[in-house]
């Protein structure tokens, strides 16, 4: 049990993960969350009214199964299989943040000062959420895909398109972190 509940090294995780994109390309599928979004909202009738949405779900629906494992999943790594619910950071990490004004860095694994329920009376909050929402959707839209599906499945088929959706992921992730973040906090 001692090994289910601690993180796995890359050695298993990575290989497990190769072996998944090779069964999915052996079966002429193409993983990502974000296609999911697509697949729900045609499934709720969206095709009726936008084009975009208007395809075969149907063809996608082995896809919803990940989606729904992915949640089962984490809520099962949650609640039944995480001994300790704080993340391994640095100390000058935490420094960094508690002096920003998260005082949750290092104890909690999402920072209570956004994402305890007692924030949705926080107008400020609110606004972080919805812009960094619509920020979230239209980059996922804009690269033809979010983070997994280009980083894993892009990049494991080799296409140049991934390859640059992914170094501009981590140079829009390093602006966010270091530019913009000590502004709005």
């Amino acid at each position: 049990m001692n090994f289910i509940l601690q993180p796995w090294p890359w050695y298993v995780s990575g290989p497990l993960i190769a072996l998944g994109m090779f069964l999915l390309l052996l079966a002429g599928k193409t993983f990502g969350m974000s296609s999911n979004l697509r697949t729900m909202c045609s499934i709720l009738g969206a095709g009726k009214k936008v084009k975009f949405f208007a395809f075969d779900w149907k063809a996608q629906k082995w896809n919803l199964t990940v989606f729904l494992g992915t949640i089962i999943g984490g809520f099962i790594a949650a609640n039944l299989l995480s001994n300790n619910l704080s993340v391994a950071i640095s100390a000058e990490t935490i420094s960094d943040l508690n002096a920003l004004g998260f005082n949750s860095a290092g104890k909690a694994y999402l920072p209570t000062e956004l994402f305890d329920v007692s924030q949705l009376s926080n107008l400020k909050t609110l606004v972080i959420l919805a812009i960094g929402g619509v920020l979230i959707g239209f980059g996922t839209r804009y690269a033809g895909g979010c983070t997994s599906g280009h980083a894993i499945t892009g990049l494991s088929n080799l296409q140049l398109p991934s390859l640059i959706a992914v170094i501009g992921f981590f140079v829009g992730g390093l602006l966010m972190i270091h530019l913009i973040f000590p502004l709005i906090f």
